[in-house]
Formats: structure tokens, sequence, C-alpha cells
């Protein structure tokens, strides 16, 4: 390994990798500084049991033909080592708020026209919802694109359009144009994407998590892991480094610019720039230390809000789950069409109070991705939203250590969300073969995000667009990406990572996808008779029970 390098990316999550890898294949010396033992952030999976599981990806957007993230995957020329499987074009997201209940399909016209025929009175109001919210969308991506006065010039439309938003929050955008209370509950029930209230996330981020999955949903062939997997692959085969147990303690800085890092284990190495795929009060104030910051950047890290966490539950049952009526979507559960007043108890500490959470994603990966199933068992994954402030009490105990009284309400909570989940499906808890509870705290430990956050600084009206953090910097050489920078989500982090090798190289978004990789493959979750035939093998092989 050698100590001087042009570019030290801290964190090998998707905003990192995606800054990594097209700075190696344009040349410079990258290594990329991971302090778990895989790579990958948000987007690692790990196995337990035999059973793997992926904590952050459960569905992707964007990936239709023409869509910008397949354009990266492509001219990155990881497509060669990536394959996606769409989920039901029927129902990405089956949403159930009491005893009502709304599927989201593939396609904005089939998604508007079944909202019509579910609420005719509102006809008029969908089509101005979806009308104005495609147009906040583009309009954004135009502006973004505006080069010269006579382009901004002819975008004085856009540009209003987009003002009109900009303080606003999303349930702002639903009540501008929609009435019926369960119509607003259901526009709202994806809000778990962003983890925020409708009455507190930017009108412009809800508008972006509705848009984003209009072309439908998709799950990495494999699981998540395959994201990172097939970078880390790309990298190294551009002279690109990783090191995995390798975190970085400090970012060392002269004169107000950066001159490299120190690792934890004393290593010190050399670099001109630095990409901190880390939050920014672990990249500013731990890393960086405040004694080099601008008052105004001090100002800033204060009064910055973190996005909430969650309680996740990873579980496999020898149930056949198609047969009890699920398929490859995304379960919603609520209990009430009230999702606002629902994701405001998820920012407390309710879910350690009620006898069952009043709000849980579901997802089945191996209805996703059924060459994920080992010994015939379905793999599951459920999230409830719970504030960190209600664990911060066993954040000072050992982490795999912890006391009695925290593992007992481990066991309590998990109790608890399966007791929910069997509302939806009825006996499951009886052919659960294998579990484990993650907290707050646990997201805490192995992503070192701050306060356990799910998508960096809250998506409020105050903390996106000029009030995220840039990926440019006040100290010279250091950058950012993430998802407290342009975006969260896979796509978001992703779009960060191309900004900053934008930055260092001085090149635009077309320069950097050359590779000319493969088209990305995609197979249909629903029907895997489509599949390649070593695919089914491995399914068939998945599906059969070990004899003991």
């Amino acid at each position: 390994m050698r100590e001087d390098y042009d570019v030290v990316v801290i964190g090998s999550g998707a905003g990192g990798l995606s800054a990594a890898l097209p700075l190696a294949q344009a040349g410079m010396k990258v290594l990329v500084c991971e302090q778990h033992e895989v790579p990958g952030g948000w987007t690692h999976s790990f196995t337990l049991s035999g059973y793997r599981f992926s904590p952050g990806v459960h569905y992707i957007g964007d990936l239709q033909e023409g869509g910008q993230l397949r354009r990266i995957y492509e001219g990155l020329g990881v497509s060669e080592d990536l394959s996606f499987c769409e989920l039901n074009p029927d129902g990405y997201d089956h949403v159930i708020l009491g005893k009502e209940s709304f599927d989201f399909p593939k396609g904005k016209e089939r998604l508007i026209e079944r909202l019509k025929k579910r609420f005719p009175q509102q006809t008029t109001g969908i089509e101005d919802y979806f009308k104005v919210l495609t147009g906040m969308m583009e309009n954004l991506n135009h502006l973004g694109r505006i080069k010269g006065a006579l382009s901004a010039a002819r975008s004085a439309g856009k540009m209003a359009s987009v003002l009109r938003w900009y303080r606003k929050t999303g349930q702002d955008l639903i009540d501008a144009y929609i009435s019926d209370p369960l119509l607003k509950g259901i526009l709202s029930t994806q809000s778990g994407d962003h983890g925020l209230p409708p009455s507190e996330v930017s009108a412009f981020v809800h508008a972006g998590i509705t848009y984003h999955y209009l072309n439908g949903g998709y799950y990495p062939l494999g699981g998540a892991f395959a994201i990172p997997r097939a970078f880390v692959r790309a990298l190294k085969k551009a002279g690109g480094e990783i090191r995995l147990k390798s975190p970085v303690q400090q970012i060392r800085v002269a004169d107000k610019k950066v001159a490299g890092v120190r690792l934890k284990d004393g290593t010190t190495l050399s670099a001109r720039y630095i990409v901190s795929n880390a939050d920014p009060e672990v990249t500013f104030r731990q890393l960086i230390g405040t004694e080099h910051l601008s008052r105004r950047l001090k100002r800033k890290l204060e009064r910055s809000v973190y996005s909430g966490s969650a309680i996740s539950l990873f579980f496999a049952v020898d149930m056949d789950l198609r047969a009890a009526g699920l398929d490859s979507g995304n379960y919603w559960l609520y209990d009430s069409e009230n999702v606002d007043e629902l994701y405001k108890m998820g920012l407390r500490d309710y879910a350690l109070k009620a006898e069952m959470p009043p709000a849980l994603f579901l997802t089945v990966t191996t209805l996703k991705d059924p060459s994920k199933m080992h010994n015939g068992h379905h793999t599951c994954e459920a999230f409830t939203f719970a504030g960190y402030g209600a664990f911060e009490k066993w954040a000072r105990e050992k982490s795999g250590s912890r006391s009695a009284e925290y593992q007992q309400l481990k066991d309590q909570l998990a109790e608890r969300m399966f007791r929910k989940i069997e509302q939806q499906i009825p006996g499951i808890r009886q052919h659960v073969v294998f579990w484990n509870l993650a907290t707050p705290l646990t997201n805490a430990y192995y992503l070192n995000a701050t306060r356990g956050n799910l998508y960096g600084i809250a998506k409020s009206p105050s903390q996106v667009g000029p009030g995220s953090f840039p990926v440019s910097t006040e100290i010279k050489g250091l950058y950012m990406c993430g998802a407290s920078t342009l975006s969260h989500g896979v796509s978001g982090v992703t779009a960060s990572g191309i900004a900053v090798a934008k930055k260092i190289l001085h090149c635009r978004t077309g320069d950097l996808l050359k590779m000319n990789g493969p088209e990305l493959r995609i197979y249909p979750s629903e029907d895997t008779s489509q599949w390649p035939q070593d695919l089914q093998r491995r399914i068939k092989q998945g599906q059969k029970k070990t004899v003991h």
C-alpha cells in the first residue's frame, strides 16, 4: 500500500464509491477508507445464520430506459456486474391505512387513472396535483442545467414555479389540490422514504420521492451489497484501492487546505483531495475539528437537525408467503389515514410504549429476488421509526455486550413488531425460524451515523437546496458527498458522488460516463420463467429444504 494519493475517500457508501470510481477511471490515484469490515455503507448486506439481509436498500427507482441512475451505472461500466429485479408493476408499493388499502402501479398515467377511479370526486385535484408535482421536478432539473444569461431569461417561468414551493411542505402541496382525507393519506404513505411527517418535509423532497418511483421500483439481484461489489470491482480494475476496517481518525489540515488523513491505527496518508462520505457532524467536528472552521459553518452545524432513526427487524420464515397473498411489492402498514400524526409519533419514543407500532414497513426480499431463498425459507425485513433519544441511555455501553435491560427491550420490541405483522399475515409468528433486531444504536455503531440517522440531515424546507451542505467546502481540497448534500437515497447520493468527481476534474457529467458498460439487466420479480437458466437453477436450489 502506498502512502501518498491524489484522492482519499472516507466511507464506501454509494456516494463515496460514485466519487471514487470516475476519479480512478480518469487516472487519479484513489484510496477508499472504510471503517466497517464490508464496503457499502447503507448499501451493504450482512449474513446471519445463512440468511442475507440488506438494511438500507429496499427498492430503487430511475432505472427504466433513459433513467439517470441507469445511465450512470452503464456509463461507469458497473452494469457489467450489476443486475436488478423489477418489483410487481401492478403494485410496487402496497399501502394499508386501517381498513383501507391502495396499490401503487408502475407508470404515471396508470397511477393517476387508478386514483381517479378510486376517488372520482377528486378527479380535477388529482390531475392538477400530478401536473404540478411533475412540473416541479422537471423545472428543477432544467434550472440545474442553465448556462448563460439568455437561457436564464427563458427559464424565468420555471424559476417562478420553483420559488412558489420553496418554503412549502409536502402537506402544503397535497392540501393545495386534495380534500379527501383518505386520498391525502394515500399520497403521504411513501413518507418513510424520507422519514419526516408530511407537514415537516420539503415539498420538493415529497414530490421527488413520488416522481422517483413513477416508473416502478427495482431491487438489486443478490441483495444491496451487489451495488458496492460492482463498484469495488470496477474501482480495482481502474487502479483504485479500498481498505476495509480502516477508520479515519483525522483529516489533516494545514493553511486551510487538506494535507491528508490519519487512520485510527496511526498510519498517515497524504492526499491532494479528501472526499468525505461521512455526515457533516462526523466530518467537521470529529475529523476536522472546530478550530479549523469558520464561525458561519460552526453556526450551521449547531443548527443542523438530523433525520430520524428506526428499529429494524430481520427475520426468516418457513411459510409460503406467496400462497399467503404476498408479492414482491413493499407493504406500508398504517393504523389510520392520519399519516402525518403517525410519523410524528415515529420521531419520538412512542414505539417503546405502544402495544405495537402504529406504522410499519414490511418487505419480503425473497419475493423481490427469489434467488435469495435459503433452505426453502423466505427472508423478511420490517422497520418502524423511532427517535434516537429513546435509546440514548444505553449509548455508552459496548456494542454486542449491552445490559440485560437493553436486550430485554429488544425482545419486547420484536414481539410488538411481529404482533403488527400478524395483522397483515395471520399465523406468521409461528413460522419464524430466525430473527434479529437492530436499534438506532446499531445504525450509529456500524454506519457511524450521527444519532443513528437514516437520511443525513432532516429534509425540512430549511435544510434542502441552499440549506443543505454543498459538495464543495470552505476548506480547500475537501469535498462532501452523501445524504446531507444534494439528496438522499441511492440515486441521490450517487448523484452527489458524481458531482464531486465533476468538481475535482472540472468536467461535465457526460465526460465521466464513457466506459460504455453493457445494458443493465433487469428481471421481473413476478415471472422467474423469464430469468436466465443459471438463475432459475439457483432459485430451485434455494427453495429446497435441507433434510437433517
